[in-house]
């Protein structure tokens, strides 16, 4: 109670205050009609009927919530609210004085007055304390008072001149928050934009100077410092365009993520970063259907496995945008456990996180996750994925991707949960390679458990290509390589790769999960292949460099298991559109899961004996369509 005592005697002051304008507005309402010359029999009517105005405007305002803002934080919505509330009590006093005194004796006008008054009364004190805290803050304790009153108040030796370009939504919200925080260094001196009906407009006071292509004089003119790209929505051609203006331009720029990388969705200063690759994929945003994926995630128990992985983590900050009970984390590397355990506590600190450092391939230790936790959702990220690495040590490969799969859909399946989704890739699909046969394994496991009629558990499988920027991907290893000076190395000419970015990949993931009713391979919309030649020259010239001038590419020829290019889609499936736009599904012909499971005991056996030729043999049996690379 005693904590409370400021809010009361706070609510008191502003309700006092209130008390004082609605009468002083009904006062002026009189005087302003009779032109400050009131007749003694209005006078009488003002005192009478005071009372009943205001305690009708303190109720009006009390039921559209004018007492419920943080005055600090004045916004329009408050405003809207004092106007609505205003409206409806001046047709309230309108209905009693008609039900009273039949307007007999009583200008109209004087109400219509009032209502006005009233407005510019109670929204011009709230916004006279907004200032006033303004005025409070740092800035002005510093003895800058004068500063922040004519808008100067960051010491211009310090600050960074700021050209934005995109003088939209985004743009117009960093620019609020720079004002707003005196703590940032960064002064906006101008906002460029294509469109022809913002030229020569105002945002916040800050003109739009031009157009971008106009980038390189008008951050002269100016004497811009940093540029920064607000055009979160851009495309593919659209970002690669402003990407060369700001290279011509010779200034450091930086960029916001696209609105798929924000996880609450909100943009602000602590989003910007500089520009990466994902930011010239121009992928479009991912709608997803919100209120599918929160009726099978909210309030549930969820696992995901491989939690410190690029993928796995991404799902995990994904999944607590949707409210589940608890996300347990499991995953056999102890640091990337330990960094998305810390984030997730700090991010979302009204959901249980609870970090499991186990193994999957370790029965009992994912039996006792199960028991535990109660676990409701299953997200099956886990898995080996470096190609040449498996082909190297393949018995790896199999205990890790199909012996421990087969584990977690196990016990998934004996703790009944509600459903098991598997994190697949492209890379299952005519596989060459020892990573992508295993995985061809796992969809075959997961898809087979559909012909189990009395299964409780709906088993669901997503498949995917490549993610940008994920750990032992080509974007980190050509960074370091231009890092180094170079040379970059590429296997092919003329490999390709299909591509997204890590949020993407993962809201799809949880979109495709609320979809399945059980047995389904879900393909997510790849778009078209992406170059990786082409890939190392976007790089290149994003860290400041011609490619083949000043860092040179070389080729190296194809690694064991790789292909020139990926397929989504293998021999015997078909594929149907969904009501997603960006995901498919696969109606394909699930195997004998008895004959199945004996294949892979023995391919188990012979991979903890290390016989690599046999291994080989033993998967293509498994799965016909897979040619390794014996060369």
């Amino acid at each position: 109670m005693k904590n409370r005592f400021p809010i009361y005697f706070n609510l008191i002051v502003i309700v006092s205050i209130d008390i004082i304008l609605l009468g002083a507005s009904w006062y002026t309402a009189f005087l302003l009609r009779y032109n400050f010359d009131l007749p003694v029999d209005s006078s009488v009517m003002v005192v009478r009927l005071l009372p009943v105005v205001i305690l009708i405007k303190i109720i009006a305002f009390y039921f559209f919530n004018v007492y419920r803002g943080m005055w600090r934080y004045i916004s329009l919505i408050d405003l809207f609210n004092i106007i609505k509330a205003c409206v409806l009590s001046t047709l309230v006093i309108i209905a009693l004085i008609i039900f009273s005194h039949s307007f007999t004796g009583f200008a109209r006008s004087i109400l219509v007055i009032d209502g006005v008054v009233t407005i510019l009364f109670i929204s011009g004190s709230r916004v006279c304390l907004r200032l006033y805290f303004e005025m409070m803050s740092e800035d002005v304790s510093n003895g800058n008072l004068v500063g922040r009153l004519f808008g100067k108040k960051k010491n211009r030796e310090e600050t960074i001149n700021l050209l934005i370009i995109g003088a939209g939504d985004s743009g117009e919200k960093i620019l609020r928050e720079i004002r707003d925080n005196v703590r940032l260094k960064y002064r906006v001196v101008g906002f460029l934009d294509d469109d022809y009906g913002k030229q020569g407009r105002m945002i916040h006071g800050v003109p739009v100077m031009g157009r971008i292509d106009e980038l390189k004089p008008v951050a002269e003119r100016i004497s811009a410092h940093e540029v920064l790209i607000a055009v979160p929505s851009a495309t593919s051609e659209q970002m690669r365009a402003i990407v060369e203006q700001c290279k011509q331009s010779g200034i450091v720029f930086k960029t916001l993520p696209g609105m798929g990388e924000l996880i609450d969705g909100k943009v602000s200063v602590s989003a910007i970063r500089d520009v990466a690759y994902r930011d010239l994929l121009g992928r479009e945003v991912v709608h997803l259907e919100e209120d599918r994926i929160g009726g099978y995630i909210g309030q549930k128990q969820v696992l995901v496995t491989g939690a410190g992985g690029s993928i796995g983590s991404e799902l995990c900050r994904q999944i607590c945008r949707f409210n589940p009970k608890t996300v347990v984390l499991f995953d056999q590397a102890e640091s990337p456990l330990y960094d998305i355990d810390l984030e997730l506590r700090h991010n979302f600190p009204y959901i249980q996180i609870v970090p499991v450092l186990g193994d999957i391939r370790n029965q009992s230790r994912l039996f006792h996750t199960f028991e535990k936790y109660k676990l409701q959702i299953v997200f099956h990220a886990a898995a080996y994925k470096h190609v040449p690495m498996l082909e190297i040590q393949p018995w790896e490969a199999i205990l890790n991707n199909v012996a421990g799969t087969r584990n977690v859909v196990k016990i998934a399946k004996e703790f009944e949960v509600e459903r098991f989704v598997l994190v697949s890739t492209d890379k299952a699909v005519r596989p060459t390679n020892i990573m992508g046969t295993t995985k061809r394994i796992a969809e075959l496991m997961v898809q087979g458990q559909s012909c189990d009629a009395g299964a409780a558990t709906r088993f669901i499988t997503v498949r995917f290509g490549n993610v940008v920027g994920s750990v032992g991907s080509v974007v980190p290893l050509f960074k370091r390589q231009i890092e180094q000076g170079g040379p970059v190395t590429i296997t092919h000419p003329e490999v390709t790769r299909f591509f997204m970015t890590i949020p993407e990949a993962s809201q799809l993931i949880l979109q495709a999960g609320s979809m399945g009713n059980g047995g389904e391979i879900f393909i997510l919309e790849m778009g078209t292949s992406v170059k990786i030649a082409d890939m190392a020259r976007d790089l290149i010239r994003l860290s400041g460099f011609e490619p083949d001038k000043d860092i040179k590419i070389e080729y190296i020829g194809l690694r064991p298991g790789e292909k020139l290019y990926e397929e989504l889609i293998t021999e015997g499936e078909d594929i149907v559109p969904t009501e997603h736009k960006k995901i498919m599904v696969l109606t394909g012909m699930t195997c004998e899961q008895d004959q199945l499971n004996g294949d892979i005991d023995g391919l188990i056996e012979t991979a903890k004996i290390q016989n690599t030729e046999k291994i080989k043999i033993l998967l293509k049996c498994i799965v016909p369509e897979y040619m390794p690379d014996d060369k």
